[in-house]
Parts: structure tokens; sequence; C-alpha cells
């Protein structure tokens, strides 16, 4: 067994081990196919062993890559972690919020207010999915969304802070027959087909929220649509097909459309801080120092109302203790 394994190839095996595609674990790393191939190939070398059975159709873990992989992930994150120790004082805090209006761009604000000294640098990923694979292979550090939607195998690298609970709504062309009601019930969008950001992997874990959200109330989730990039082009696309929009009660402003809440029973969206296993950084601390006023202002952004609806595996994700103490 060496003792200086590349942690490189330990990172490629890691992305193949929890994609289990080769192609997926290359775009994730950011890298050609045939050199993660080629570290992989260095990787058994250096080991003596097969860590993957593959086929032309699958790929799966050996009995020793299952065997590497729980250490190869602690060996990943003590690295990350000493990385991060060691960084110069001044390395930008690179924070996805997803959208400039909302829970993360105001707990964003509030760390920004605290701790001027600090560089906290926004990013604008378009769901919680694909910024947890960004902060796992290092190129975010901070995101906010809803942890229950993602892989256990993603969530268990992850930690994470409950912040807030959003009231969902929905968003309707000027002319909508729901459109002049100050806010809609679930029951009256029957027959409807809500755009939902089905057809996006990055926005999993939204979709997937909908898909509950609607299951039984006679509501669909909008066909699939290829991944929209950018604020500019989701206002056009939604207004030029005039799409029903599922959304939350703080959202963009579109030309000739309407916010409207929904009630009957009010759902909720689960909205919490999420950082990589390990990372120490200032600039997260005065973050996490942020959502904490924040959600125990007068707001009551974690006091859950009656009559509101939530699944099970978010509400036991949204209950503390929440995050370990690094």
């Amino acid at each position: 067994m060496p003792h200086d394994l590349d942690p490189r190839l330990l990172r490629a095996f890691t992305a193949v081990a929890e994609e289990l595609h080769f192609t997926q674990a290359a775009a994730r790393l950011y890298v050609a196919q045939q050199a993660l191939s080629r570290d992989i190939r260095r990787l058994e070398g250096a080991l003596g062993t097969e860590l993957f059975a593959r086929t032309t159709r699958s790929v799966r873990l050996t009995p020793d890559g299952e065997r590497l992989l729980p250490h190869a992930r602690r060996v990943l994150a003590a690295h990350d972690e000493l990385a991060a120790a060691f960084a110069p004082a001044g390395r930008p805090l690179l924070v996805d919020i997803g959208a400039p209006v909302g829970t993360a761009p105001r707990v964003l604000d509030e760390a920004r207010a605290a701790a001027p000294e600090l560089e906290l640098t926004a990013r604008f990923h378009s769901g919680l999915t694909g910024a947890a694979a960004e902060i796992l292979a290092g190129r975010l550090d901070v995101s906010f969304g809803r942890v229950a939607g993602l892989a256990p195998a993603v969530l268990s690298r992850l930690d994470h802070l409950p912040v807030r609970y959003e009231r969902m709504a929905v968003l309707l062309p000027g002319d909508h027959r729901l459109a002049a009601l100050p806010e809609v019930p679930l029951a009256a969008l029957a027959g409807e087909a809500l755009y939902a950001a089905a057809g996006n992997p990055h926005t999993a874990e939204w979709t997937d929220l909908a898909e509950r959200l609607f299951d039984g109330r006679g509501i669909a989730v909008a066909a699939p649509f290829p991944e929209i990039d950018g604020k500019d082009e989701f206002v056009r696309l939604v207004t030029k097909h005039r799409w029903p929009v599922l959304a939350s009660t703080e959202f963009i402003d579109l030309p000739g459309f309407v916010l409207r809440p929904l009630t009957a029973p009010v759902p909720l969206t689960p909205v919490s801080m999420v950082w990589r296993r390990g990372l120490r950084h200032p600039g997260l601390d005065a973050l996490r120092a942020a959502a904490r006023r924040l959600s125990s202002a007068d707001g009551g952004w974690l006091t859950r109302p009656p009559h509101t609806w939530l699944p099970a595996p978010d509400a036991r994700l949204m209950t503390p203790p929440g995050p370990r103490t690094p």
C-alpha cells in the first residue's frame, strides 16, 4: 500500500464512485474523460486492485472499491480542512445565492454589513443540487436551499444550518383566471401545469418538492425544458410562453405577471445554509452568525405556523441541532 497517494487520484475515484458514470464524473471535476480514466487506472495500479467493474452500460464499485470509499472521503476531508486552515487570510469566500432576491441574499447582505473587512463573493447557481456538487469539488464554499432533496451520499459530506421557512407562491400571467385572487388555494390549481424547473438537473431538489406538493391534487409539473441560463433568459421564456411558475413569495419581478401566495394549506419551502464539512473560514462564521440573527429576529424565520404543508423529511432536517460545530 503506497503512503503518498495523490489526493487528485482519490478525488477522481470518489467522483466516479458517487456518480457511477465516467462522463458525469468528468463533467463534475471539469476534466476530460480520458484524463479521469487515466487517473483511475493510476490509482488502481498504485493499490494493486480493481476499484470499478465496468461494462458498456454500467459502472459499479468492486468490493475493494466499496472498502476504499469511506477512507478516501476521510482523507479528502482532512486534505480540504488542511488547505482551508492555511489558506491566505484574504481568500474570498464563494457564496452561491441563486437569485438576487430571497433568503440567501438577505443573509449575505447581513454578513457583509457585520464584517465589511471580509470578501464574501456572490455566485448565482440555479439550484442546490448543482451547487452541492460544486461545493464538494471545491469550486464553491456555501450555498442555500432544500437539503432534503440532496442524495444521502452528498448530504453526508456537507454541514447545514436551518435558516428559514419560505412561503410558496404561484407566478401567473396577469390575465390568468386566478390572477385577481389575493391568495390562490391549491385546489384552484387543479388541471394546471406549473413550471418547476423539470429538466434542469441542477434544481432537482425543487422539482422534487413540487411533485410532492402536487401529488393527489390534480396539479402537474410542466414538461421538462432545457436548463435556463440566467435571469434574463428566464424572464424571456416565461413571458413568451406564459408559463405559470411555482415560486416563493420573494421572487423577481416579471412584466405582465402577478405573484400570489398559495394557501389551503400554506406550502413552505425549507431553506438551509450549506457548506463543505470541515471548512474553516472567517466568512463562514460571519454568514452563520448572520443567518442565526435573521432566523431569530421578530420575523420568526424558523417559526412554522399551524396549517402549513411540509414533507416529513424536510421537517426532520429543519429541526435543531443542525450542523456540527467545527
